[in-house]
């Protein structure tokens, strides 16, 4: 694809972005807004566990710290009125997510493969413990966040909007991680991290940048949606299956593609809430019987098919030998 077609079609996507919520439902913009939320956070994962190969199970603690550290951060020093009161507070919540990050990146990037995600998914469940226990995190009553929305918006249509928004903001940064220096790197520790480093890559220095900039992308959309819910309690943010749902997108979509984890994000939840809503009571079987078939007949992803089909990777092999 030539440059110029590929900016027509981004300014035509983002035309279409900013005017499809004139002609939806309110309920259809709702889930265009979950959309966005759940490509944005599993772009996001996509540079730790894509590029650099490092499988987190249990990135929801980073939207669990982004919307706790925003509701706090307003409590102390003051949420302001309107959309630019959140600034400050979603700006906290990505900033403390990314910290925690740095904090815990060192010994957990010491573990490798299922050791790693494992860890991961125990970090995961320590810092919800300590959120819906301690009385300093409230997490067990719940807090209450300010409504930024203007007057005479309604609330679906800025949220729609301010996840879009954040969607954008990750792919962009997915894109340039991938065009860098820096993606190069953590595709050599993604491959063979031990060659790498033999080769003179700073492994550690690589994979610790991934980590936090990742947590810190999803701490803000943590953060945002702290503010889109108005009231959560350690349960609303600290979901196992937005860490599940992070993965699951970017296997289906293409692992470690930039474009890979909104396909499989728009695809799964298309099925679960448009052509599946009457059907609730199959839709999850239905939707692990297209997961577990996906990954069988196309384990690089959607973006990935042609090279990955079963009879594709035979007939590439005939003609080699």
């Amino acid at each position: 694809m030539t440059r110029p077609l590929a900016l027509l079609l981004l300014a035509a996507a983002a035309v279409a972005t900013a005017l499809l919520p004139q002609a939806l439902s309110p309920f259809h913009i709702r889930v265009l807004q979950f959309f966005f939320f759940a490509a944005a956070t599993a772009v996001a994962w996509n540079i730790l566990g894509g590029y650099a190969g490092y499988w987190s199970f249990g990135h929801t603690v980073s939207i669990g710290i982004g919307a706790f550290s925003a509701a706090h951060f307003g409590l102390i020093f003051g949420h302001g009125a309107g959309p630019a009161g959140m600034i400050l507070p979603v700006l906290a919540g990505g900033a403390i997510a990314g910290l925690f990050a740095l904090v815990i990146a060192y010994p957990l990037l010491r573990l490798r493969g299922t050791y790693f995600a494992i860890a991961m998914l125990g970090v995961g469940q320590v810092v919800a413990e300590l959120a819906n226990n301690l009385p300093v995190f409230q997490g067990g009553i719940g807090l209450f966040l300010p409504s930024p929305v203007p007057d005479g918006m309604a609330p679906e249509r800025f949220y729609y909007y301010a996840f879009a928004a954040l969607l954008a903001l990750c792919l962009v940064i997915s894109w340039a991680v991938k065009r860098s220096k820096f993606g190069y790197a953590l595709l050599a520790i993604r491959e063979d991290e031990d060659t790498a480093q033999m080769l003179g890559v700073a492994t550690e220095r690589y994979k610790i940048a991934a980590f936090v900039l990742s947590a810190t992308l999803v701490g803000l959309l943590g953060a945002v949606y702290g503010y889109s819910l108005g009231y959560f309690t350690t349960p609303s943010v600290f979901r196992l299956d937005f860490s599940l749902n992070m993965i699951v997108f970017a296997l289906i979509g293409g692992i470690g593609t930039l474009f890979g984890p909104v396909i499989g994000a728009a695809l799964l939840l298309f099925l679960t809430n448009v052509l599946l809503s009457g059907f609730l009571d199959i839709h999850l079987m239905i939707t692990g019987a297209l997961v577990v078939a996906v990954i069988l007949l196309m384990p690089g992803g959607i973006l990935r098919a042609g090279a990955t089909l079963p009879w594709k990777r035979r007939a590439k092999k005939e003609a080699s030998g």
